[in-house]
């Protein structure tokens, strides 16, 4: 049974996103708060657990990291639904993982393991906290200061966000888990192509 505990904290991750936006969409930010923290604890409870007892599987490391984009960019779309926050907030972030996810589609079928660093964990932390802030100023509207503070932890979040990517692309390429060959071998292949179509 512990085998399967993992998972189904990711599985409950997905089942929560629904719940989160009924809360936000209905003004009930106290409950969507309340829910989202709930799908925060279930993700440090699953990779604690996976790590821990060793239970890492080939569905958990699919299904985590897209419960956690997923109900990241969800949460943050239906903000500026709400006109909570500003559209360009969404759109950084949704680049950012539309450069990622180019990265692992290049990277598929290589014997790489690419793991999570400290500057993508931060990210993730300032972001969460960034939403739980807006949770409250919103249901409490506060004024002054603390009105803004939510946008000014929002916007140190897409600072370390895109440190986070560009860090990784350096890792990635700096400890060879990107082929510089393969890289060579792409730039002469379009060389080669360009002369033959002249």
């Amino acid at each position: 049974m512990l085998k399967h505990i993992p998972n189904i904290l990711t599985i409950i991750r997905f089942i929560l996103i629904p719940i989160i936006l009924f809360f936000i969409f209905t003004g009930n930010y106290i409950c969507a708060f309340i829910f989202f923290s709930l799908s925060g604890i279930t993700d440090i409870l699953d990779g604690g657990i996976a790590r821990k007892y060793h239970l890492v599987s080939t569905f958990g490391k699919l299904m985590d990291p897209l419960a956690d984009k997923l109900t990241q960019i969800s949460v943050l779309a239906s903000l500026v639904f709400k006109n909570i926050i500003p559209f360009w907030i969404l759109i950084i972030v949704i680049l950012k993982e539309f450069i990622m996810i180019i990265g692992a589609s290049f990277l598929y079928g290589k014997d790489v393991v690419v793991y999570s660093k400290w500057f993508g964990k931060l990210a993730t932390v300032l972001f969460y906290l960034a939403i739980v802030l807006s949770f409250i100023n919103t249901q409490f509207q506060f004024t002054g200061f603390w009105a803004h503070l939510d946008l000014g932890l929002y916007c140190i979040a897409l600072t370390a966000t895109v440190f986070s990517l560009v860090m990784y692309v350096k890792y990635l390429y700096k400890d060879g888990f990107i082929d510089k060959s393969d890289l060579k071998k792409e730039k002469q292949e379009v060389v080669i192509k360009r002369k033959n179509k002249t």
